[in-house]
């Protein structure tokens, strides 16, 4: 659910306090700030803030096109690391082929084997 328009937009006073002095004194270090749930307002326009993701402090640079979204979500608290390929990592994990072998359950039926091949008939003797 939305803020009331009424109220303005969050921003810890903590956090706008830092803004203010790194704008007072024309810093451009990172603004260490641990406040994902801060809204981005202009004034943050052109500062980068270290935002904390759990682990670390990720830094971001504040444009335009991010003001009224919150600083949460521009540092991702989740690595996504790739969904493996079909039968490229997984057999190094697995340890070899990943189909199963015959007689496993679940295992396709294997086509018959050709019947062994009848010894060549004898003449018939006259």
């Amino acid at each position: 659910m939305a803020r009331s328009v009424k109220k303005g937009p969050f921003v810890d006073h903590h956090l706008m306090k830092k803004v203010e002095a790194a704008r007072s004194t024309s810093d451009k270090r990172p603004i260490k700030t641990w406040s994902r749930r801060s809204t981005i307002v202009p004034d943050f326009i052109g500062l980068t803030l270290a935002v904390h993701n759990g682990k670390q402090h990720v830094p971001v640079y504040i444009t335009e096109n991010m003001v009224g979204h919150k600083l949460g979500e521009f540092a991702m608290t989740r690595i996504f690391k790739s969904h493996s390929a079909v039968g490229k990592r997984t057999e190094d994990a697995v340890g070899g082929d990943r189909r199963p072998g015959p007689g496993a359950p679940g295992a396709a039926a294997a086509p018959a084997a050709a019947p062994a091949a009848a010894p060549a008939a004898a003449p018939a003797k006259k």
